[in-house]
C-alpha cells in the first residue's frame, strides 16, 4: 500500500481498531477536547503530510457532537497537508433527512454531505445509505457498500427451506429481493405509511407467509415500532418464527429488550456499523462484524483498485463516483 494514516474520532474506536486490524496498520491516536464553553477541538496526532488519511467516525449517538467532531478532523488533516482525505463514515445518520415533505423544511442529507466537502473531504465511504437518492447530494465521489453478503452467510447456516425474506415496507422490498435470490428464497413485503418518527402503519402483507419462517430484512432498526406493527401482521397471516436482519443497529430506548421479548421472534442480526448493539447485549442478538469489508475497500482506495469489482455483480459494494 501507499502511505496511509487511520485515525478514530471517539464515535467507535472499537469498529476502528478492527479495521486496522485487518489492515495491518496502527491505529493513530486523536485527541479531543471540550472546553469550558462547549467548544470541540481535535488534534491528529501523527504526521498526515502528503499521506492518504482515512477518518473513521460513525454517526452514532450523539449525532451532533460526533458529526462535529468528523468536521474537525477533516480540517485538521487537510490543514496537516494529507496527500487525500477519505472520511469512513459507516452509518450516515442524516440520510433519512433525503427529501421535502413538509414546508419549509430542511434536506439534513444534503447540508452533511456539502459540510463534509468544504470541511476537506475528497471522498467518502459509507454503509447501506437509508435511500438511494442520498448518493446524489454529495459533490465528492462515495463508496457505497452494504452488509447483504455478511447476512447471507450467517444465515445459510440455517435450514431455509421454508423461509420467506420479508422487507416491512416497498421502498426496502428491491434489496430484500436481491438477499432473497442470494438465499434462493422468495419475498415479500409490508405495505407501510409512516405518520412519524416513532410510529407507522402497515395495511397489508404482499406475500405468502402462512406456515413459512420468516427473515425480515431492513436498513436499520431505530426503536422497533415497524417491525412490532409487521410482526402483526406476519402472525396474521400464520407466520412461523421470525429472524429480524439489518445493517444499522440504532436500538433506541431499550429496542433490543423490547423486541426480543415476542415470543415468535427467535433472533436479531445487526452489523457492527455502530456501537449500541454492544451496550444491549441479549441472548437473542448477533452482531456480525463489517470491519473486513470496510478495510478491504480502504486498501483498493489507496491502491486505486475498483471497488465494485471486488464483490462483482449483484455482490456487495456498488459505486458511485462524482468524478
Amino acid at each position: 500500500m501507499n502511505q496511509i494514516a487511520v485515525f478514530s474520532g471517539s464515535s467507535h474506536p472499537e469498529l476502528a481498531n478492527e479495521i486496522c486490524a485487518e489492515l495491518g496498520v496502527p491505529l493513530n491516536p486523536t485527541q479531543i477536547k471540550r472546553f469550558s464553553n462547549d467548544c470541540l477541538e481535535v488534534q491528529l496526532q501523527a504526521n498526515c503530510r502528503e499521506q492518504d488519511v482515512f477518518l473513521v467516525q460513525t454517526l452514532s449517538a450523539p449525532v451532533q457532537d460526533h458529526l462535529t467532531e468528523l468536521l474537525l478532523m477533516l480540517d485538521a488533516a487537510r490543514g496537516a497537508s494529507a496527500a487525500r482525505i477519505t472520511a469512513v463514515i459507516p452509518h450516515y445518520a442524516y440520510a433519512r433527512s433525503d427529501k421535502k415533505d413538509a414546508p419549509r423544511i430542511s434536506i439534513g442529507g444534503r447540508l452533511v454531505a456539502d459540510l463534509l466537502k468544504t470541511a476537506g473531504a475528497d471522498r467518502v465511504l459509507t454503509m447501506t445509505l437509508h435511500s438511494p437518492q442520498v448518493h446524489g447530494f454529495f459533490s465528492v465521489p462515495v463508496d457505497h457498500l452494504h452488509a447483504l453478503h455478511e447476512m447471507a452467510r450467517h444465515f445459510r447456516r440455517y435450514d431455509l427451506s421454508n423461509t420467506v425474506v420479508v422487507s416491512p415496507d416497498l421502498g426496502n422490498a428491491k434489496t430484500a429481493a436481491a438477499f432473497a435470490r442470494s438465499l434462493g428464497r422468495p419475498v415479500a413485503a409490508g405495505a407501510k405509511e409512516r405518520i412519524s418518527d416513532t410510529q407507522v402503519r402497515i395495511s397489508a402483507i404482499i406475500g405468502d407467509v402462512q406456515g413459512r419462517d420468516v427473515i425480515v430484512l431492513d436498513d436499520e432498526v431505530a426503536s422497533g415500532g415497524s417491525i412490532l406493527e409487521l410482526l402483526k401482521h406476519l402472525r396474521g397471516g400464520g407466520a412461523r418464527t421470525v429472524r429480524i436482519a439489518c445493517t444499522h443497529g440504532i436500538f433506541a430506548d431499550g429496542a433490543v429488550a423490547r423486541l426480543a421479548a415476542e415470543g415468535d421472534v427467535a433472533e436479531i442480526v445487526c452489523t457492527n456499523t455502530l456501537p449500541n448493539a454492544l451496550l444491549q447485549p441479549h441472548q437473542k442478538l448477533t452482531v456480525l462484524s463489517v470491519a473486513p469489508a470496510l478495510a478491504e475497500a480502504m486498501r483498493r482506495i489507496n491502491n486505486g483498485d475498483s471497488v465494485s469489482a471486488l464483490f462483482g455483480e449483484g455482490g456487495h459494494a456498488q459505486r458511485v463516483a462524482a468524478e
